[in-house]
């Protein structure tokens, strides 16, 4: 299950109730952003997360308890095995997914136009990726360029935590504004996107 949240339905005034939840050293990296939009980025994802971990583990998301790790996806504290669990941002959006049964990837991309798609791809994707992308034109080469573009992210992501070596099941989520690329390491069985209204 994805969870998406749009940043610009919450107001920062309805923030400061939800900085308790977080852990002595999740408080300390919030402190640290310099940027205020960084730092709504990492709350809102914080208490995306702990909706969703609650969700699946069926507590109060208050009882959730995440560890930071420096360079790397915060580390679940609790019994038993852990959830997967991955975490993106890309503009005001926040995304999480949360899964019992596998180790997850998740990357979100804002799409933009504007930028020089080609040129970013000469750089980042292989030739015969290249290729396919200059076949397209407009919105059909934007919409591909960033499912390709999330889709790696998802696997490296997926990559860093995955506890065996096999072919990632990854799946593209269709949305007007953002590309969502969910990878995961054995198959899901709830593979959809939930809108949090949770507020």
């Amino acid at each position: 299950m994805v969870w998406l949240l749009d940043g610009r339905t919450v107001s920062d005034d309805q923030l400061p109730p939800y900085l308790p939840w977080l852990n002595p050293d999740e408080l300390q990296r919030y402190q640290r952003f310099l940027r205020h939009e960084r730092q709504r980025q990492f709350l809102l994802g914080r208490i995306l997360l702990r909706f969703a971990l609650g969700k699946v583990l069926d507590v109060q998301p208050t009882s959730i308890s995440l560890s930071e790790r420096a360079g790397h996806a915060p580390v679940f504290n609790g019994d038993g095995t852990a959830p997967g669990f991955s975490l993106s941002h890309s503009g005001p959006w926040v995304a999480c997914a949360v899964s019992e049964h596998s180790v997850l990837g998740l990357d979100i991309e804002m799409l933009d136009g504007t930028r020089d798609l080609l040129a970013l791809a000469e750089q980042s994707f292989d030739a015969t990726e290249c290729a396919a992308l200059k076949e397209k034109e407009g919105a059909a080469r934007v919409a591909a360029f960033y499912t390709l573009w999330s889709t790696k992210e998802a696997r490296y992501k997926l990559a860093s935590t995955a506890t065996v070596d096999s072919a990632a099941q990854c799946i593209s989520f269709p949305h007007t504004d953002i590309s969502i690329v969910l990878c995961s390491e054995l198959p899901l069985v709830d593979a959809s996107v939930r809108i949090f209204d949770g507020w």
